[in-house]
């Protein structure tokens, strides 16, 4: 925790910049009646049933001190899926001498998965690219790009979406809307507040 809680504190520098990356998944739902949309004194109404229509993956990358986020909808999270988005976020920092990235420790989230991915060559170079610093267990709160999916949930997708072609769309607006709005996110926490508000998960020496 206090690991991810440094970097934080490192100042702009776009040489290395600390980029957050998570992943979530998307419920496909289609209606099985058509919604009767709001009239003056009426809300919109949906019937309370609804048709599975399988799951997506919401990939997001944020650089919280540039106001800068990638977004990608991939139909599955795999080995491969992971790697080609972090080949795409390289893309994005090719004037950077090393990106560091903040993310959960997913059993997808390791080097092994450019070697499954691309060939040798290619997977050490894109690995030497990254620094991987990874948010300990249970401790998923710490990585803003959780807070960054949350806004995109909440402002965008927080609806019954059965096609992962809109999600797509829809995920595109949001990030052009947001990166022209240079949306930032200001972290408080600091390791010396953790050490006072989560002072029960530090281990207690006797004297």
């Amino acid at each position: 925790m206090e690991m991810v809680l440094d970097v934080y504190k490192r100042p702009f520098d776009p040489r290395y910049p600390v980029v957050c990356m998570d992943e979530s998944p998307k419920q496909l739902i289609a209606e099985t009646k058509t919604p009767i949309p709001a009239s003056p004194g009426q809300p919109a109404r949906h019937d309370y049933e609804y048709r599975r229509c399988g799951v997506c993956n919401i990939f997001m990358a944020c650089e919280p001190l540039a106001g800068k986020r990638m977004v990608k909808t991939t139909e599955r999270k795999t080995r491969r899926d992971w790697a080609c988005f972090l080949e795409e976020i390289a893309d994005q920092y090719k004037e950077a001498e090393k990106i560091t990235l903040v993310m959960d420790n997913l059993n997808t989230h390791t080097p092994g998965s450019f070697y499954e991915t691309f060939q040798p060559d290619k997977a050490k170079a894109l690995w030497d690219r990254f620094e991987f610093v990874y948010t300990p267990k249970h401790g998923s709160w710490l990585n803003m790009a959780e807070i960054e999916l949350n806004v995109l949930t909440g402002q965008c997708l927080n609806r019954r979406i059965d096609d992962i072609a809109v999600v797509r769309k829809e995920a595109r607006a949001w990030q052009e809307y947001r990166n022209n709005k240079n949306a930032k996110v200001n972290w408080q926490f600091t390791a010396k507040d953790a050490r006072i508000k989560l002072s029960r998960l530090y281990p207690t020496l006797e004297s």
